[in-house]
């Protein structure tokens, strides 16, 4: 089925030096950006990390630090891919909590705004693919696609072009999914969030919480009111820039 697009998506996916959003590195991004009559404008590109790459992720994604040696570094890649980007809903297998926050986590350090991120709608094909068959992306193409992955699998474009046909044949399987970018974002979403790591949320009221920790469901402002080190200790602590952005914002307009 070909998707009913307003405007163009784009599908993506990272390869990195490890899962830690606020520490780790994009080595390797790939894009597919599918416009609305359906062609599709795809780019790769390898990134030097400026880091050593951990031979338990060079394992998954077989890069090596030879092999980005002599690569631009993300902050030289930052503003003609944000250029690429602008525009464009996003979708990609398990980017609502990794690659996207990884994504935003990379432009914020590049000095890069990503204000054109969050007027953005996310589609999970892996949360699509969780509440129907609960498999991983090797799988999924073999179910919905009746292909192998094979030598492609855990390289970004291999990936990412994976990704493409997955939601493509996952409209095609499944009558109770709408064609929309909207209902599809909706349907993959894991809940609207203040903050792309997830942990920031919303009450029933439209206030944020906080997802984790000892203050899990509590208001972030009345936190930060009865304990003020709290916004310290998370400034000073392993979280994500953007979501430190979120709460520094918080912080200034209860003073309001």
């Amino acid at each position: 089925m070909k998707l009913n697009l307003k405007r163009p998506m784009v599908f993506f996916d990272l390869e990195t030096t490890g899962t830690n959003i606020s520490t780790d590195r994009i080595v390797e991004i790939s894009v597919v950006k599918v416009m609305p009559d359906g062609e599709k404008i795809v780019k790769t590109v390898r990134v030097n990390p400026e880091m050593p790459i951990p031979a338990e992720a060079t394992a998954v994604h077989h890069i090596t630090d030879e092999d980005v040696r002599d690569c631009p570094t993300f902050r030289q890649y930052a503003k003609s891919l944000k250029s690429f980007l602008e525009g464009c809903d996003f979708c990609g297998f398990n980017s609502n909590r990794f690659d996207l926050p990884m994504l935003a986590e990379e432009l914020l350090r590049a000095g890069v705004e990503v204000d054109f991120l969050e007027r953005c709608r996310y589609v999970d094909v892996q949360t699509i693919y969780h509440k129907k068959e609960e498999r991983t992306l090797s799988a999924a193409y073999r179910f919905y696609c009746n292909k192998e992955l094979g030598d492609v699998a855990h390289s970004a474009e291999g990936d990412t072009l994976a990704t493409y046909e997955v939601l493509c044949s996952q409209l095609d399987r499944y009558a109770d999914l709408e064609n929309s970018v909207d209902f599809l974002s909706d349907y993959s979403s894991r809940g609207k969030m203040a903050d792309f790591a997830g942990r920031i949320g919303y009450d029933s009221e439209g206030k944020e919480i906080f997802t984790f920790g000892k203050y899990k469901g509590q208001r972030v402002e009345e936190v930060f009111a009865k304990e003020p080190g709290y916004y310290d200790w998370m400034m000073n602590g392993d979280f994500p820039q953007y979501t430190k952005r979120i709460i520094t914002k918080i912080k200034l307009q209860s003073k309001r």
